[in-house]
């Protein structure tokens, strides 16, 4: 019911563009010179767009298989394994994340972390 929706419709072609747009963005990854700033820019983009592509390609199949379009799952779970095979076997020096895990995680535990501190006991 909700698929067939305008919103349903309208969620479901957002996450098609983006799916899209991340496969091209690697495809001119792939096609780009190393240490370039065009590769630098694609790789970015993708590993970016890459975990909501996964999503949106998953909530495809997922309503393709509530409506018994086993054609259209077949479809969407080939993207899906796809985008993650790209994402997880190119391992590419040229991206803006890379590095920025153990980054985000120390910002992180400083965030989270308790703020309050014991003062040592005068006497």
């Amino acid at each position: 019911m909700f698929a067939g929706s305008s919103i349903g419709l309208i969620l479901l072609a957002f996450g098609q563009t983006v799916v899209v747009v991340c496969a091209c963005f690697d495809m001119v990854r792939a096609l780009s010179v190393p240490r370039s700033h065009r590769r630098y820019i694609a790789s970015t983009v993708f590993r970016t767009l890459a975990v909501p592509s996964i999503i949106a390609t998953g909530m495809s199949a997922l309503i393709a298989a509530l409506s018994w379009s086993w054609t259209d799952v077949c479809m969407s779970t080939f993207v899906m394994v796809a985008i993650i095979f790209r994402l997880h076997h190119d391992k590419d020096e040229d991206s803006w994340w890379k590095g920025k895990g153990k980054k985000l995680a120390r910002w992180a535990r400083r965030q989270f972390s308790s703020g309050t501190t014991v003062a040592p006991a005068l006497g």
